[in-house]
This record gives C-alpha cells, sequence and structure tokens, in this order.
C-alpha cells in the first residue's frame, strides 16, 4: 500500500523553526518517522490508512481533512522536529559520517540541542493532547475507523505524555 506524508515542507516550515532554506533531503524521512511512530499510535492503523488513502486519492474531504489541518499537521510537524534535531547538524557519506560547521556560525552543545528536543517534545505533546481531546468528543460519530482496529493493528493510545524511561 503506497503511504502519503500527511504533511508538506510548507507545514514544517510554518509550523516549526525550521529555515525554509533547509534541504527536504536532510528532513523528511524524520517527518515519516514521527509519521508513523506518532501519528499511527495516537490515531490507530485504520485511521492511519484511511486517512493516507485519501491523501494519495487526492479526495481527502470532510471531518478528515478538518483533523489533519487542525490537528494532525501541528502534531506531526512537532514530533517530526523532536525526531530530527538530534541529526540535523550530522551528514551520512561516502567519506563517512561529519558534522557541518560554519565560519560565521556557532556550534551548539548537546545541552543546548537536547533542551530543543525538550521544548520540541512539550508543543508536540500539547497538540497531541488536544488531538486526542477531540477524538474524546467526536471519535464515535466522525471517525469510524478510530474504533475499529483488530489484530496487529496499533490501537489508539489516549495518553500523550512521555515521563521519561523507568530503569
Amino acid at each position: 500500500m503506497a503511504e502519503a506524508l500527511f504533511v508538506t515542507r510548507k507545514d514544517i516550515v510554518k509550523y516549526t523553526n525550521v529555515s525554509g532554506g533547509v534541504d527536504t533531503d536532510k528532513f523528511i524521512q524524520y517527518v515519516k518517522i514521527a509519521q508513523n511512530i506518532h501519528i499511527q499510535n495516537y490515531i490507530g492503523t485504520k485511521l492511519y490508512d484511511k486517512i493516507s488513502t485519501d491523501i494519495i486519492a487526492g479526495n481527502l474531504a470532510g471531518h478528515y481533512a478538518t483533523l489533519v489541518e487542525t490537528h494532525i499537521k501541528p502534531t506531526l510537524c512537532h514530533w517530526a522536529m523532536v525526531e530530527y534535531l538530534p541529526f540535523a547538524a550530522y551528514t551520512v557519506s561516502n567519506k563517512g559520517v561529519y558534522k557541518h560547521s560554519s565560519e560565521n556560525a556557532e556550534n551548539v552543545s548537546k545541552t543546548e540541542v537536547d533542551f530543543l528536543i525538550e521544548k520540541e517534545r512539550t508543543t508536540a505533546q500539547y497538540y497531541t493532547d488536544r488531538m486526542i481531546e477531540h477524538f474524546s468528543f467526536f471519535a464515535a460519530e466522525r471517525y469510524p475507523e478510530y474504533y475499529t482496529n483488530n489484530n496487529d493493528n496499533v490501537y489508539p493510545d489516549k495518553d500523550a505524555n512521555f515521563s521519561g524511561w523507568v530503569l
């Protein structure tokens, strides 16, 4: 099954601090990762597949279009940043792995990158909470796929709070 991205490059630039000059190839895979891991986790496989199919067919409309525009896009953009930021300064090429630097800029420390990731995670969790709340009020009447997951499908997670790892 073909799978569509639920956001565009324009959405990423609009909702995050990613510069319009950043090469799409540098971050697009992190959008896909965030969509598969986070969005599918919160909307479930059946609704995820329905939205993907509608986007590919060019007929995303009604409540589904509103859901994508109002809830999924801002949520996905910030989860994508959580996934992208740890790797933003690095490139893997035939010559190995290297870190970018600039003559007129200063590289940030790991602590500063971790701070940015946590800020993005907080924002992503806020939008995720809003999306989950939206589902609690409207899923039964607007999105029947939300409740039809079975077997090895991902069932929607109804808690957006990440409280860290407990070992």
